[in-house]
Order: structure tokens, then sequence, then C-alpha cells
């Protein structure tokens, strides 16, 4: 529901004129005090005729006299009573004179300075108060780390001219310190610049800073390199963990604070952890000690929030006194009783959806996500005409570049697609879909849309077929992808225990004994994280995976090398089961015998990259074999333009993709729904040849090509036919 006309400050077109306040009764007590508020001016305030023209937004909720009198003056009762009278405890009593002479003093006050910048909870009015005036925002979710940072801009425009008044953002703590004392905030991780971007388009932003943030992210945000020690209780009063985060928030908060609304800047609220109550910790000392350090490093003034699921026990365990409780749910829910939730724990204030979800993620191995339009439209309607604050999650989703994809728990490990897509109402490549127009529409209903015309897609091209040559099988460039050399161990070790974060690290044995029939090697339960590539003295013989196969028969000699390539798939993102130790959890073994004495390999692949291998190495010759795990490269030049593309991998099996050192993500197409990988154009060169470099995990067709298209397929698995969405 729209707020009503001339409410609140400067509301209406006649001035505030400030006039003599009489007070009947001359018992009545009252003191300029802080501490309980008065909700109403007491009964026995009586205006004179000199104040009969002044103007009911002047003098009702939201006017200048009466948030002067909410502010500053509370009614303290006329009874004789007072408990345990002491001569130095009683008010003194003011005369009505010196009374009079305040109200007017503050009323001029009010009209002379102008009101300092403030974004607050009215609970009387059941609304925020932004500057003093009712106020409500209709938000989008626009994740910085999953847009190139030339895309910002258009990205915001766009939800800008959708009509947005703010836009929600977090802040993935992994993204800025990779390692422990390690900050980045270089490029595309310039959180400040994406900020003050926002600020500068007219965009207000409700701000997630985590610590944990889940988002579909790796770990929830959260760094892996926490897990270096292994018993660590995350999100929790554990003292390693609340050392950990405190020491990163004295490095972010800083940052944060001069961008306040109050401090001139354009953050009105900022969140609290996120979804605690999903977590089965249910640690209140915990979410007492991030209050304390919100508190100390951004001030008593900001707005702090949580957000939770509307199930009770959700709301129990994520809420805390000192911080608002908003709620998340999608469109397919029931908006009374899911605000009722809210109800529940909030009685007054305003009402606020904080994750009114559009669409959905993809998982690999299920079905493109959908949600209607006409169903997401209608939902959010129908908070806005409750006067519901809503933020819309995801408005635009993007791409999980690299490895930041993180992965579900749900009776088995569910990695996401490296496309966030989300069916958002802008697209992965930030172009206006139906649903935008859609949402548009209702947002036109509540509110003034900005003036002008909605951005257009951006330019697609389709380079069309390249074609790469197989450079070298992995396990013949060791050297150059672990410079350092092995680690020896009797067992294998972990990716944390080798402080490996992301990518691959190769397990290396040999067999103890000659194996004439098939001998099972295999795994203890859950102890593939995520995905074992097997090669027998360089042949390829299968695939180990979480949840899935977790046995290969093998024959061989004694001697024979035995070589086992380990797959981070991206860790658990949410629930409990965030402790996701990558690698080899378990001991392999052959007919339940244990193998012993391991090389450990953790592979900088990223970092070789980068410095231009294998584009400025020399050529290797390769093995004529196909299956196992080999990079290929190629080139191509563009036509004189960088237009954003998609990448098919026709044939291809697995695998990760880089174009001039930008790390694409990774490609699953015999897995789906995802076929293709979105290409920004910011990553591609005009006038000299884009290398391309291409690590296949499992088997490369036997003409390996990449083919270029100008829009996107999403909706592929094993079970379901092929089919083009933009």
């Amino acid at each position: 529901m729209r707020p009503p006309a001339g409410a609140g400050s400067g509301g209406g077109s006649a001035a505030c004129t400030p006039c003599r306040v009489g007070f009947e009764g001359g018992d009545a007590q009252l003191a300029l005090a802080r501490g309980t508020r008065a909700a109403h001016p007491p009964s026995h305030v009586s205006l004179p005729a000199s104040c009969a023209a002044v103007p009911a937004a002047c003098i009702g909720p939201g006017g200048s006299a009466w948030r002067w009198w909410k502010d500053h003056v509370m009614v303290v009762s006329t009874s004789p009573f007072v408990p345990n009278p002491r001569p130095a405890e009683r008010p003194r009593r003011m005369g009505l004179p010196a009374l009079a002479l305040l109200l007017v003093a503050g009323l001029l006050h009010t009209q002379a300075s102008p009101p300092a910048r403030s974004f607050q909870l009215d609970y009387e009015e059941d609304c925020f108060r932004k500057d003093g005036a009712p106020f409500r925002y209709i938000s989008g979710s626009i994740h910085y780390a999953r847009v190139p940072r030339p895309a910002w801009r258009d990205r915001l425009l766009k939800m800008y001219m959708s009509g947005l008044s703010a836009v929600q953002v977090y802040i993935p703590w992994n993204y800025h310190e990779p390692l422990p004392g390690v900050y980045d905030f270089a490029g595309d991780r310039d959180v400040e610049a994406f900020l003050d971007l926002t600020a500068e388009l007219g965009l207000l932003v409700i701000l997630r800073p985590g610590p944990y943030i889940c988002a579909e992210w790796e770990m929830g945000g959260l760094p892996a390199w926490l897990l270096w020690k292994p018993d660590i209780i995350l999100r929790s009063s554990d003292p390693a963990y609340l050392a950990a985060v405190d020491s990163w928030l004295h490095v972010l908060l800083p940052k944060i604070k001069p961008r306040l609304y109050q401090h001139g800047g354009n953050i009105i609220s900022v969140q609290v952890e996120n979804e605690y109550g999903s977590y089965y910790a249910c640690d209140y000392g915990y979410l007492r000690h991030l209050l304390g350090s919100f508190r100390a490093l951004l001030g008593s003034e900001v707005l702090l929030f949580t957000t939770d699921g509307t199930r009770a026990e959700e709301l129990r365990c994520g809420t805390l006194q000192g911080l608002y409780a908003t709620v998340d749910f999608g469109p397919g829910s029931n908006v009374t009783e899911a605000f009722g939730a809210q109800r529940q724990v909030e009685p007054k204030g305003p009402l606020v959806n904080s994750e009114y979800y559009t669409g959905w993620l993809d998982y690999w191995g299920e079905a493109h996500a959908s949600t209607s339009s006409v169903q997401v439209a209608r939902g959010l309607e129908d908070m806005l005409q409750l006067g519901a604050s809503v933020n819309m999650y995801m408005f635009h989703g993007g791409t999980n570049f690299a490895y930041w994809s993180g992965a579900d728990f749900k009776d088995q490990y569910k990695p996401v697609t490296t496309s966030y897509d989300y069916d958002a109402p802008l697209s992965e490549a930030g172009d206006p879909t139906e649903k935008l127009f859609a949402i548009r529409t209702v947002i036109s209903k509540f509110q003034p849309l900005p003036v002008g015309p909605m951005p257009p897609a951006t330019p697609k091209y389709a380079y069309g077929w390249v074609a790469l040559r197989k450079y070298a099988d992995l396990l013949d460039v060791l050297d150059m992808l672990c410079p350092s050399g092995p680690i020896q161990s009797q067992f294998p070790l972990t990716f944390e225990a080798i402080k490996q974060v992301h990518g691959f690290v190769l397990y290396r044995t040999q067999l103890p004994w000659d194996i004439l029939d098939p001998a099972a090697l295999g795994a203890p339960p859950h102890s593939i994280c995520d995905r074992g590539y097997v090669m027998l003295q360089k042949e390829y013989q299968g695939t180990l995976e979480r949840d899935g196969q977790t046995a290969l028969y093998v024959t061989g000699s004694t001697g024979d090398t035995l070589d086992v390539l380990l797959e981070n798939m991206g860790r658990i993102s949410f629930g409990a089961n965030i402790s996701d130790f990558k690698g080899l959890l378990g001991n392999l073994s052959l007919d339940s015998s244990p193998l012993r004495n391991w090389l450990i390999y953790p592979l900088a692949i990223d970092t070789a990259v980068q410095q231009g291998w294998p584009h400025a190495a020399l050529p290797k010759s390769s093995s004529g074999g196909r299956a196992g795990p080999a990079f290929y490269t190629g080139t191509f030049e563009t036509p004189g333009i960088t237009w954003d593309t998609f990448v098919k991998f026709p044939g291809w099996s697995k695998g990760q993709l880089w174009i001039n050192g930008f790390n694409l993500g990774r490609y699953w197409p015999l897995r789906g729904p995802q076929q293709t990988l979105f290409v920004p154009g910011s990553v591609l060169h005009v006038g000299r040849p884009n290398n391309i470099t291409v690590l296949e995990l499992e088997g490369a067709p036997s003409t390996p090509l990449l083919l270029f298209l100008d829009r996107p397929l999403f909706n592929r698995t094993l079970s379901r036919s092929t089919a083009a969405t933009e």
C-alpha cells in the first residue's frame, strides 16, 4: 500500500508552522529524557486557536511536531505513588512557560535545519522511515562476483530502469580473503567500486556481508582455509571460528561504514549472518557476538536485520533481539501465512520478504528450473498491496565462473551448474526477459517508473566452429602443474590438509602385487569428494563419484602406477554439511586391502594458464589415446568485435574451459542440463588471437571442435530434449 500523500517530512504543500502549546492539568509531569517514549501525545495536550491552521501532516504521525514529540518527550505518570521514593530521584516539575518554550524551540529547530539522514524502523505505523518519511523498498538481488566488472553498469542500469529502488548485495568472504590475512579487492573484486556505482545510478543497497551467505556459492562464502583446523565448528561460538570472523570484519566493515545511509551513502540496512535458523547449531551466543561486532564497527544507527524461512523452528534459531527479523518465501507460498510467520517474531514493524524467489538454481543432471512470469508477478503484487518491502532473489543471477559454484546436500551431494541464470528477470547474459517486463508492470502500479526506455539486450555473436588439438595428457605435464613436487604420505591427505582450496589434486601410488583377475578398487562411503578419474599405467579406467560409483575393477602387475585425479566440484553451501572436506577422505583399497605410500600432487592449473601456458610452451608429443584427463588448445579471432557469446561442446564429456587465461567454469554436457558456457565479450581480444585452453577429464571427441553460438542452450539432460532459451 502506498504511503498517504503528504505523510512524513515535508509532506503536503503547507509549511509546518510552530505554535504555542498549552497543557491542561497543573500536575502534569513531563520530562525530556531518553528511554521509553510515548506512543502518542498525552490526551491532555490541547492546541490553542493559533494552531487551528496547522496542517494535519505537521501534527499527525510523521509530521514535524509529532516526530519531535515522539523523539524527545515522554509522559511521566501523575500518580502520587512512586516506588521507593527518594528526594533526589523525584522528577523536577516544569512550569508551563518553560515547557512551551522547549516545544517551540524544538519545532523551530525542525524548521530551521534539514533533517539528518536516517533509515529507521517505525513500530507504530509498521513501516520503514527514510529521513522521517514512510518508505518501502522494491529491490532485486545481484551478485557482483558473478558478473564481470565491465558489465556492472549495464546490469545495474537495467535494474534501475525496471523500477527498483534498491539492490541487495552479498559479499562472499572467500572471494576476498583467499588465504588467511591475504586480501583481494582489485578488479572484479572491487566491492567498493561496485557500491559506489550503485550510488551513482540512484540505487539504495541492502547489504549482506555474512560472514556466511549461502547463495549457492562455494562453501556459502566461508573460506575453505577455515577447514585447515579439521575440528573447527563453523557458524558457532568456536573461538577459532570467531577469531577468523573478527579479523575479516575488521577489514571489511570499515570499508562499508562511510557508505551507510546515515553517513551520506546509500546502504540502508545490513544483514547479520544468513538464514541461521536453517543451521543445526542454534547458537545464540554466536549471533550475539556478531551483533556486538557489527555495532562496534558500523555504529548504533544502522538498521541490522536477519533473514530466515517461515518455519517456526527457523525463526526460533535465526532471530535475536536487536536484529530485525525478516522472512523469505517464493511465489508458491501463501502470502498471508508467510507474513503471519514474520509477525510471530516481529509483531510490529514493516513486513519484509528478503528473498522472493523469481526462479531457482540448476543442479547438474536435473532439468533447467523455470518459474512462471505470471505467478511471479502475481505474488509480487499481492505483497506490495500489503505494503510490504520486497527483494527479488535473483533479479540477475550471472555465472559461477571458475570454481565458485557451490552444492547442496539433499539425500545426496548435488553440485550447482556453472550458469546461475536462475530463470531471473535479467538472463545470465544480462538481457531483459518477459518476466522482467511483467514485474515492471506490477511495480508501475505502486510507484512511478524511471523516465526512458529499458536498455536493450547486449549484442551476441556466433563466432562459429573452432578446431582444437590435443596438447598433452595431464599426467605428462605434472612438472608444470606442480613445480614444487609431490607430498609423500602413507595414506591419502585431503585438499585441506595440503592447503589446496579449489580445482584438482592427483594421488599416485603403485600396485603392491600382481592382479591377474579383476580386483575391486574402491573407497569407503562418502570418501570420494567429489569425482576421481582413475588411470593405471596412464590408461584411463573410469570414474569414481561421490554418492555414485565408488568401485572399479582393475588388473595389473606389481609396481604399476595407479593415478587418481580428484576434482572438487564445489563445497556444500547450505545446511549442516558445510564442513565439506575435499579429496580422498578415506583410503583406497584393492579387494579391501588398503593401498599405502602415496605421492600427492596439488595442481596449480590456473596459475600456469594465467601465465600463458600451454600456448606459450613448446608443443608436446601427445599420446594417441583420447580417454582420460588431457589438455586441448586452439585459437580464434573475432571480426573486429568483442560481443558476448556462448560456447557449446559437441561430443565432449566433462571439464574446464579457459579463454585468454580467464576460467569460464565447468562444462558437463553429458550430465546436463547446461550445454553452453557464457563467454563475456570483455574476456575477448580484437586484432590478436584468443587463446582457448580446455582440460577434458574423461574423453574428447575424435575431432575436437568447439562451437560458438549467439544464444545459450540450457535445458538438456539425459532424459530431455534440447531446448534453446535466451
